[in-house]
């Protein structure tokens, strides 16, 4: 049984004959004949009494026909949800997201995004690089925002790239600083985010280059916190400059961090053996217009 056997029954009875239902389908009266005859066969009893020019349904014929027309339908439900998904009139975007930054430089887009695609599912996932790693791998996400460089396996696209900027209490005895090296701060007991956040290791990877041991006071995955302990006092800490400026006060002194291989620079990422739907792709080709593609180079 196949969906063109039974638009052939479906129209034989719509049109009330094989010509007429020959003519619907662009088949020959012939085919048509043959295509009933098979359903028939297949469903192993008649669906039409034929009484000269005349076609009545069976009992059997009854139930072939409501059937048919469910089955029609759904086939043309389906079509349609694909189109409307390759317009993008439907679908879901599965994002993930880290917590440090996804405001700034995210919530622009998610307006956007939503204006244009009104009837696309955005589901979001907010964890650190670690856990977004490992979503993204188990296919939990399509597209996840991670510090480069990523791991093999994934292909990204860059969306930002912010040097670090060192967050002091405007106490602190190099506040007054021009540019700052983790060498002037081994003293200063640091401020770092939570576990699981990449740039942590970025920081710790250049302390450790340096030949610094720095004291690890306090963790926290909250910006606005962490702004709060520098400004109290307990000691310094490390923001991309954007977010520096986002969160400044009177409390606080910025200055520019003087160390290579610090920038926070991060990219969409995706699984590079997997098939990206539309919205994911949707949401990348945004990324890359103008008005939300400023800072890529730092």
């Amino acid at each position: 049984m196949n969906l063109r056997t039974l638009r052939a029954f479906v129209e034989v009875v719509r049109q009330g004959g094989f010509s007429q239902a020959a003519d619907t389908v662009a088949l020959t009266q012939s085919t048509v004949s043959k295509a009933v005859k098979t359903l028939e066969d297949e469903l192993g009893t008649p669906l039409l009494n034929r009484l000269g020019h005349k076609n009545e349904l069976t009992a059997a014929g009854e139930i072939a026909y409501r059937r048919a027309l469910v089955i029609l339908a759904e086939r043309n439900d389906l079509v349609a949800e694909i189109n409307d998904l390759r317009g993008l009139k439907r679908g879901v975007l599965r994002i993930g997201l880290p917590p440090v930054g996804c405001g700034v430089l995210f919530a622009a887009m998610f307006a956007a995004y939503r204006s244009r695609y009104p009837d696309i599912d955005i589901e979001l996932t907010e964890y650190g690089s670690k856990k977004l790693r490992e979503c993204l791998e188990a296919g939990e996400v399509d597209l996840a925002a991670l510090l480069l460089p990523v791991d093999e396996g994934f292909d990204y696209q860059p969306v930002r790239n912010e040097p670090l900027i060192a967050v002091l209490p405007i106490s602190h005895p190099l506040a007054r600083r021009k540019r700052i090296d983790f060498t002037d701060l081994a003293d200063s007991p640091f401020i770092l985010f939570e576990a699981g956040f990449a740039l942590n290791a970025k920081i710790l990877s250049a302390c450790e280059r340096k030949g610094v041991a720095p004291k690890v006071t306090a963790r926290s995955g909250q910006i606005d916190f962490i702004v709060d302990l520098v400004a109290a006092g307990l000691g310094v800490a490390f923001l991309p400059r954007m977010l520096a400026h986002k969160h400044q006060h009177a409390g606080i002194a910025l200055i520019p961090l003087d160390e290579p291989h610090t920038d926070w620079h991060i990219a969409l990422a995706w699984r590079a053996s997997a098939h990206l739907p539309p919205a994911a792709r949707a949401w990348l080709d945004l990324a890359l217009e103008p008005a939300f593609s400023s800072g890529h180079g730092g």
